[in-house]
């Protein structure tokens, strides 16, 4: 005979697994949902984040996506300050626009960047550590992102000037050999990053892993696992690797994830893949580059999803 304790623990159960069931309780990370904590996840930021961004024609896009995602997911008071764009620039380019023209600087002085994005063509440079001292000092709680993209003509060849009418056949190229080139690109980001972090004495420099996530998109594609695209020229316009909707989706999600600290699983489909005439980029595409973005940015030591200790 069950006791009366025994009794109450099994119908408590029942109820929630019966709220579970019906929706009433979250399951899993539902879009806007905090993750679970027990896996080492730093906490969810709570409110609406105000972000500025610096960068090129392979990054540039993430801002409006970052404040579609953002609305899309609750958060109504995320606030897009502005942004200064420069093809194929590297940081230090952006940090040395005249003061009068400089919106980036005029910003952060102003106190009005909770998130910086950066994007280097290439190898990081002093502009990184520029922009982060200036946000800090208007900012302590600033945080500064470096976006790791693919690699242009799937190759690491971190040379000025740039090499953009070298011809590739993305299909063409071995994902192993990709990898390796990739590894040598986030070990030189990754101990760049440590560096600057180290001599501001602490984490304010994060690193987007957009390229990870790519490199498993790609992977997925050769195995013929990616819902609405056949092969590896389906995410670029040119040799060079200029994005097309899928990749830039998949970059907005990956800086969401780490600009909100959520996974970006359940968001709505965003206008760029509902809007591209492509009736296979549909929700089951969607719900991948969700998946291979949130993967990404967990899996990153540096990312700032995964609960890391304090700066060397």
């Amino acid at each position: 005979m069950m006791s009366g304790i025994q009794f109450g623990k099994r119908a408590a159960w029942a109820v929630l697994i019966l709220l579970l069931s019906v929706g009433v309780l979250p399951a899993g990370n539902a879009p806007g949902a905090a993750p679970a904590q027990s896996d080492g996840l730093a906490a969810p930021v709570a409110r609406g984040q105000r972000v500025f961004t610096c960068g090129h024609s392979f990054h540039v896009f993430v801002y409006h996506l970052i404040d579609e995602m953002a609305k899309s997911a609750g958060y109504a008071d995320h606030q897009s300050v502005g942004t200064s764009r420069i093809g194929g620039s590297r940081v230090i380019q952006h940090w040395d626009v005249p003061e009068e023209k400089n919106e980036a600087k005029a910003a952060l002085r102003a106190g009005k960047v909770d998130v910086l994005t950066l994007s280097p063509i290439w190898l990081p440079d002093e502009g990184i550590e520029n922009f982060a001292r200036l946000g800090l000092e208007h900012n302590p709680n600033i945080r500064i992102t470096v976006q790791e993209f693919w690699l242009p003509n799937d190759t690491y060849e971190p040379i000025y000037p740039l090499d953009v009418r070298k011809k590739v056949d993305h299909d063409a190229t071995d994902i192993a050999e990709l990898r390796k080139q990739h590894a040598r690109y986030f070990r030189d980001m990754e101990d760049y990053v440590r560096g600057i972090n180290k001599r501001l004495g602490k984490n304010a420099v994060l690193i987007v892993p957009v390229a990870q996530a790519a490199l498993e998109l790609r992977e997925k594609i050769v195995a013929g696992q990616a819902p609405g695209l056949k092969k590896q020229w389906d995410l670029f316009r040119d040799s060079w690797g200029h994005p097309t909707a899928p990749l830039q989706v998949l970059a907005g999600y990956c800086h969401y994830a780490v600009i909100y600290r959520r996974s970006p699983v359940g968001l709505p489909i965003p206008p760029e893949l509902a809007k591209a005439n492509n009736p296979d980029w549909d929700a089951r595409l969607n719900r991948l580059l969700q998946e291979l973005a949130w993967d990404a940015v967990t899996r990153h030591p540096l990312g700032g999803v995964r609960a890391a200790p304090p700066a060397e």
